[in-house]
């Protein structure tokens, strides 16, 4: 049986740095969009999420559009 190589400790400091980085870009961006009054717009399990500035949520690409307001 093969043994997978292991990855330095470096190595997965760096994704770790990087990872930071891009979440941190997210979450400036997604900060952006609201100030500009502009939705940010995500897909998960195949539905389409528009996070409106206000907090509304509606959900695209269900058999019925959903819109659920800010609680």
């Amino acid at each position: 049986m093969k043994q997978k190589a292991k990855l330095k400790v470096e190595t997965y400091e760096k994704a770790l740095e990087y990872q930071c980085i891009g979440n941190r870009a997210a979450r400036q961006a997604q900060e952006e969009n609201h100030r500009l009054g502009l939705p940010n717009i995500y897909s998960r399990n195949g539905r389409i999420i528009y996070e409106m500035p206000d907090g509304e949520i509606i959900v695209k690409g269900d058999s019925q559009d959903k819109k659920t307001p800010k609680t």
